[in-house]
């Protein structure tokens, strides 16, 4: 009888560890693998499982997390590997990353041209680079240091490296808020009104990365928006319109692995910002867009002079890509509407759209501007007309209608939840309201809970120039636990700049 083979490698163990986009392996210090191979903490592996393989990073693990024959599995390489029973991982040094050339020759200033672009984000997509090379192609790339045949070749890169949606229709319409400004939840009432006056609006939308909730975070309290592309296109052909989170489709996924380093840099670049949002339109299947671009001294674009270079790359990018676009320039010196955090949000966004006489009129008003864009954008009617179209659906109860009908179609409509605790932040002084933060308000509907606790965040209660008395409220603070209540008021009371009152 022949000897029974030995088994060769080890079995993955799923750790529960989120390293976010970065696929991370755990191998004990003791291991021969690390001694055979050299391996070292922080070096790159390959990793091969069955006909998959990944490329990750290695940490070394000292104790008894691990037995002897496992490697341990992050979030995200587990994702990547998908590992069957009885099947064992084998390791290897990882090939050379050649694009790697391309982004030193970036460094000192050589010009990218599209397969040299294409090189690079496939192996980025690939997860073929670490982070310190991500960070190093990002500075390459950083303060205009992108041409416009740069930031053309970065977009279709970006589009190519993921799926693409593909629709039966002339005009398929969408739009896009650069971002940077609380509340700013206008999506979930253009989408409505653009579909119920015949486009076609498939739009796919984000979570919250830093934010204290994404579009995707505030629709989830009223609808399923985890869809596949198949669910999607069944809600679109049925509705006309969708809201609904555009991770879960692999359209462009090298965005989600640059911008998640370029935030730990803090490093905000032009040209990438652009290739981001077009890319993300153009891999949805969008021909019309409508971007919004707001301007303010806490929003992401600070003036006016920005706002316009910003505006003249987006278009200029979007002409060469075949993409018809235009810009709006916005007030973003204060957030859109009065909640901050999913489900306060989405309070706001039914108040608007059920014609509530509380409902937050700036939400109203910017909602009807984007929408009266894209009615004009689609040669529907122009000027004063497009606008009283857009007004008499919001006006009539059809936008309502429609929004309820896509949650249905999206799973089913629910009510957004309420938080469990409240407490309002009063004025120490009388006073006008001067300036409001937009980050800092953000970050304190973070503390209380915003987005992970759908219902925690804050409501501001003044605006822009209103005059308070003593002991009036500026903003309520919701939360779903003392702990992060009080988390929140602390920061709050540490920073009065968060509602800035000049004195009378």
């Amino acid at each position: 009888m022949e000897p029974e083979r030995p088994v060769t490698g080890l079995e993955p163990r799923r750790l529960g560890i989120d390293t976010h986009q970065e696929a991370v392996v755990y191998l004990r210090a003791d291991s021969p693998i690390c001694r055979s191979e050299g391996f070292a903490a922080h070096s790159r592996v390959e990793v091969r499982l069955g006909e998959r393989r990944i490329t990750a990073i290695l940490n070394v693990v000292h104790g008894e997390l691990l037995a002897p024959g496992e490697v341990g599995c992050s979030e995200a390489a587990w994702a990547l590997l998908q590992p069957k029973p009885g099947e064992r991982a084998t390791f290897a040094h990882p090939a050379p990353v050649d694009s790697m050339s391309y982004v030193r020759g970036k460094i000192y200033s050589q010009r990218l041209a599209e397969p040299q672009m294409d090189a690079i984000i496939s192996d980025v997509t690939a997860g073929r680079y670490t982070d310190v090379e991500l960070a190093a192609f990002i500075t390459s790339c950083a303060d205009g240091r992108l041409s416009h045949d740069e930031i053309t070749a970065l977009t279709r890169a970006m589009v190519n490296a993921g799926e693409r949606i593909a629709w039966p229709y002339t005009r398929v319409m969408d739009k896009h808020c650069v971002g940077g400004l609380p509340g700013n939840r206008t999506t979930m009432i253009v989408v409505p009104i653009a579909a119920s006056l015949g486009l076609v609006i498939p739009k796919t939308s984000s979570r919250a990365i830093t934010s204290p909730s994404g579009t995707a975070d505030t629709m989830e309290t009223l609808a399923p928006v985890d869809l596949s592309i198949e669910a999607l296109r069944g809600v679109v052909e049925k509705e006309g319109g969708c809201i609904v989170w555009g991770g879960a489709m692999h359209l462009s996924p090298a965005d989600d692995v640059l911008v998640r380093v370029e935030r730990a840099l803090d490093l905000d670049s032009e040209g990438q910002l652009v290739a981001s949002v077009l890319s993300k339109k153009l891999a949805a299947g969008s021909t019309h867009v409508i971007l919004d671009l707001p301007v303010g001294p806490t929003a992401k674009v600070r003036s006016e002079h920005a706002a316009r270079a910003l505006q003249r790359l987006l278009e200029g990018t979007a002409h060469a890509v075949g993409l018809k676009v235009r810009t709006l320039l916005s007030d973003g010196r204060q957030p859109v509407g009065r909640g901050i955090g999913p489900a306060l949000e989405a309070r706001d966004v039914l108040a608007v759209l059920r014609n509530e006489p509380g409902a937050p009129q700036d939400l109203r008003e910017h909602s009807l501007d984007i929408a009266t864009a894209l009615v004009e954008l689609a040669d529907i009617a122009q000027g004063e007309e497009a606008r009283a179209l857009a007004l008499s659906v919001l006006q009539e109860g059809l936008a309502l209608a429609k929004m309820e009908a896509i949650c249905e179609a999206q799973g089913g409509m629910r009510e957004p939840p309420a938080s469990v605790q409240t407490h309002e932040v009063v004025a120490a002084h009388a006073g006008r309201v001067a300036a409001i933060d937009n980050r800092l308000l953000s970050r304190v509907a973070k503390l209380a809970g915003a987005p992970h606790a759908k219902a925690a965040g804050l409501e501001l209660l003044v605006r822009l120039d209103e005059r308070v008395s003593r002991g009036q409220p500026l903003f309520r603070l919701h939360a779903e636990n003392h702990g992060d209540l009080d988390y929140a008021l602390e920061f709050a009371q540490r920073h009065s700049s968060v509602v800035y009152l000049e004195r009378h």
